[in-house]
């Protein structure tokens, strides 16, 4: 009886109950009747209404004077996240699936459309063909479809606390049991509310904590700008750093704190370069920085290695952050991931500088929180690039854990710019049957899935309890955690708000699984 409930209950109408809709066929009659203008990618869920705001300013004006409003740009950056927070709804006309707009709007349950390509965004307005639409003006979209509407309509709203009826949510209990000890859902969560709203959706623990974006508030992308411009020779690189420190070391007790008990991977960070030194106060020494392709410059792992400083100083605040909450009579559970590896001695300095910098820290601590914390956390590496894939046996001789960015490992397999593709290419490719699926939506099961069914058998050839999982977008995407459980990942990990459609495609795949078997 169990089974089949989890086996009948769609995963749609599990995140149905997640996010706001549309009360059907109703609208301000002091506004226009809504009208479709534009339809772009369906990038988050849930549906929304407001007044358009262009750019971030105009959204901190218009919602000081009390209105609900629909941010909409060319593309969001990380200098956009505090406008984003206190937007009803984006709209921006670049970007797929795993752009920043799409990315951080699933995190937060805020409904978005992205690549809506004949959105053209001027300062006062923008263009949807020969319309224009000003500053102030009514729209709705529906993140789910893609469409954005000119006109407001009445929007029925979900809140934390009565997201999931008590039937489904008994029938994901179910699932768990189901999928236990085959696939564990976890969440991608960056602070300690992302952390317990997982928590509440029934997530195992964070498998992604995207350190960058604890940067993302008002007055914190400043630090890190400070930390990555200073130079070695400069008297305030110190205090830079320090600064970092307390600003991650308090981060990273609130996130401890909220998923007490259970595990937290710490992705070390992981900026391109184009999108946080975007409006750097040193225009000069940000000048420095530029590149021509930022997704394929001195990110992750590479940045770690050239300024060893900004790791040592994040691996310093975790280190803080373990002991205090061991003291304080927590549970602390972290892993720490070094990211865009792509060679075995890349891995093994970093993590020679992690342990390092752990076991300098904890030297200078209260010894309260000292014992339990000396033993090192474990250390793995997140699989981006192909050629990690073909050394994923010498990367195992460092890394306990492996965690697939399959964003990253989509764009670099097939050679596509997840951010300019997805209108041009993919979907006349998916059109015309020259694609099955969007890849960066659905994992690439021929591609995609052969790099990562190789990486595990290299990587546990030398260490067989090597620990796996996704934690790009696919995570949260059923069809690829199906593939997920037939190719023996341990786990996947998505945005909190998909955490509990997660869990029943997880259980579902399982089913699945045990009915092949039986058939055989």
């Amino acid at each position: 009886m169990q089974a089949q409930a989890v086996a009948e209950l769609r995963v749609d109408e599990v995140l149905d109950a997640l996010h706001p809709s549309f009360a059907s066929g109703t609208h301000s009659a002091a506004t226009i009747s809504p009208t479709l203008l534009v339809t772009g990618l369906a990038a988050s869920p849930g549906a929304a209404s407001g007044l358009a705001a262009i750019g971030s300013q105009a959204v901190l004006d218009l919602v000081a004077a009390g209105n609900q409003v629909i941010l909409i740009a060319t593309e969001t950056t990380p200098a956009d996240v505090a406008a984003m927070g206190l937007s009803a709804g984006i709209v921006t006309a670049r970007g797929g699936l795993a752009s920043h707009a799409a990315v951080v709007a699933r995190g937060w349950g805020i409904p978005a459309v992205c690549d809506a390509r004949e959105v053209i965004v001027e300062a006062e307005g923008f263009w949807v063909g020969d319309v224009h639409i000003a500053n102030g003006t009514p729209i709705s979209l529906d993140g789910s479809t893609g469409e954005v509407m000119l006109g407001d309509r009445e929007v029925t709203s979900a809140a934390p606390g009565e997201l999931l009826s008590t039937a489904i949510s008994e029938v994901l209990g179910w699932a768990d049991r189901i999928a236990a000890g085959r696939m564990a859902v976890l969440a991608n969560a960056d602070t300690a509310a992302d952390a317990l709203t997982a928590r509440r959706l029934g997530a195992q623990g964070v498998g992604l904590c995207r350190t960058e974006h604890m940067f993302l508030e008002p007055g914190r992308l400043e630090i890190v700008q400070r930390a990555i411009l200073s130079s070695k020779d400069m008297s305030s690189t110190r205090a830079d750093l320090d600064e970092l420190v307390t600003a991650q070391r308090d981060d990273f007790s609130a996130l401890l704190a909220a998923m007490d008990g259970l595990c937290v991977t710490v992705r070390l960070l992981d900026a391109p370069m184009h999108e946080f030194l975007a409006g750097a106060a040193d225009a000069v020494a940000a000048q420095q920085w530029r590149e021509h392709n930022p997704m394929l410059g001195v990110r992750g792992v590479r940045l770690g290695l050239l300024r060893p400083e900004i790791y040592a100083a994040q691996v310093r605040a975790l280190a803080l952050a373990v002991s205090n909450r061991l003291a304080a009579g927590g549970d602390p559970r972290v892993e720490i991931m070094v990211p865009l590896v792509s060679t075995a001695s890349e891995l093994a300095a970093a993590a020679s500088a992690i342990r390092s910098a752990w076991r300098e820290t904890l030297e200078t601590v209260d010894r309260r929180g000292v014992a339990a914390a000396e033993a090192f956390p474990r250390i793995g590496t997140m699989i981006e690039t192909p050629r990690a894939c073909l050394v994923a046996d010498r990367l195992a001789s460092e890394a306990e854990f492996v965690s697939f960015g399959t964003n990253d490992l989509t764009q670099l397999a097939f050679g596509f710019s997840r951010d300019d593709v997805q209108s041009r290419v993919i979907e006349p490719y998916v059109a015309g049957g020259l694609l099955a699926t969007d890849p960066f939506a659905t994992l690439d099961s021929d591609g995609v899935g052969e790099l990562i069914a190789m990486t595990l058998q290299r990587a546990k050839s030398v260490r067989p309890d090597i620990r796996s999982g996704i934690c790009g977008e696919h995570g949260g995407d059923p069809d690829s955690i199906s593939f997920a459980v037939a190719a023996g990942l341990d786990y996947v990990s998505c945005s909190p708000y998909r955490v509990p459609g997660a869990r029943l495609a997880a259980a579902q795949a399982v089913l699945r699984g045990a009915d092949v078997m039986m058939s055989e």
